[in-house]
């Protein structure tokens, strides 16, 4: 590969994961400062798991228009407009004067989070060489990982000191991204090759391909079901059940995050070598296993190794979804189909947060979240093996 070429591919490798690491920031500091941001606007926890439903369900949206935006117009300009908006949303939502202009804010934030993916994987995965593109499909998710592990580390370290607004008010950051991508990152020629004249010829290529599109839908409702349903409610059960101090609990993330960074890349190079399919599958019942360590440790100690290993292999599922959703999708609408069906994946799921809240009120938060977790990871895995794949298959030379 020409120096150019691999300057090019890793600028737009790099613009992704930073894109998708600043966008799951922002949302874990919801996640993680969700009683303290209930105590000030007086709310229950299931009531602020309200807003974390709020942002999951609003984010097809912005993957219907900024994936539209994507394949009309190119890769670059939807992202750096999108990288813009959901920085200024996130630093508002830090100034929110009460529960109900919060809960508005994180649905605007939720058309931005919804943007972001779709056309950072697009334009990423058309860039990267089709032999390593698992590899760099686990290092790209992962910055959903590592999103969640800066923001367990800036509530460690900056919460006891400031509160929970100001943290909020990093989440001005992405707007500098979207300068690094106008000055290092080159349109994809993938599109160049494929993109369509008129909005009319994009919208029959988009309903040409609806059995794929189901597909997908299928396949991210279950897979956000897996992520959301082990995630988003754990720092919750870590402060409800165990007694985890703020600091304790938001340590016990960044750790978990460690295993998902390293579950997701692993896995995402193991797809290069035995199939996208095979490797999500065998990821999912890692889970299963780890199920009991997760929710019924009797030790700290082992509640923490439980925690490293549930993220490493629900991540290591999620590692291949970049490249596995990409070579589904045909090349002229890339940036548009895998991006709003992983976002109508999340609407589908994003009740889950809400129904484990009430699950945990009625019983406890362990079994609200190893029913969970059990039932999602074998709903993912059926849902896995019933699809297509198309492994390191070429892009720009098929429609």
């Amino acid at each position: 590969m020409p120096d150019a070429a691999r300057s090019d591919h890793r600028s737009a490798l790099v613009a992704g994961y930073l894109g998708w690491t600043l966008d799951a920031f922002d949302f874990f500091l919801v996640v993680s400062c969700l009683t303290a941001i209930g105590r000030e606007f007086h709310k229950t926890d299931a009531e602020m798991a309200l807003t974390l439903t709020v942002t999951l369900a609003f984010r097809p949206i912005g993957a219907f228009l900024f994936g539209l935006m994507a394949d009309r117009y190119g890769r670059r300009l939807p992202l750096m407009i999108d990288l813009i908006f959901y920085s200024i949303v996130e630093v508002l939502s830090g100034l929110a004067p009460n529960f109900t202009t919060f809960i508005i804010l994180r649905a605007l934030f939720g058309i931005g989070m919804g943007g972001e993916w779709g056309v950072g994987a697009s334009l990423a995965m058309e860039k990267v060489p089709p032999r390593v593109r698992g590899l760099l499909s686990g290092f790209l998710q992962q910055g959903y990982a590592m999103g969640f592990l800066l923001a367990s580390v800036a509530n460690i370290f900056l919460f006891h000191r400031f509160g929970w607004r100001p943290l909020f008010f990093l989440g001005g950051l992405p707007a500098l991204l979207a300068v690094f991508v106008r000055m290092h990152v080159k349109e994809s020629e993938v599109w160049e090759k494929t993109k369509h004249e008129s909005w009319g010829q994009l919208g029959r290529a988009i309903a040409s391909h609806w059995k794929i599109f189901l597909y997908m839908v299928a396949l991210m409702t279950a897979m956000n079901l897996a992520s959301h349903g082990t995630q988003d409610l754990y720092p919750t059960f870590l402060e409800r059940q165990w007694g985890f101090s703020v600091e304790r609990k938001n340590l016990f993330s960044a750790f978990s995050m460690v295993g998902a960074i390293l579950g997701g890349t692993l896995c995402g190079l193991v797809s290069d070598r035995i199939g996208r399919r095979k490797t999500m599958i065998l990821a999912l019942a890692g889970g299963v296993l780890a199920i009991p360590l997760w929710a019924f440790a009797p030790t700290v100690g082992l509640l923490f190794a439980g925690g490293f290993v549930m993220q490493a292999m629900v991540q290591g599922a999620w590692g291949v979804i970049p490249a596995h959703l990409s070579e589904l999708s045909p090349d002229s609408v890339r940036g548009f189909l895998p991006g709003f069906g992983y976002q109508m994946g999340v609407l589908f799921s994003s009740t889950i947060p809400r129904l484990e809240a009430d699950i945990a009120h009625r019983t406890s938060y362990s079994i609200a979240m190893s029913a969970t977790a059990l039932t999602v990871f074998l709903l993912a895995a059926v849902a896995t093996a019933l699809g297509p794949e198309r492994r390191a298959v070429t892009f720009g030379e098929r429609q």
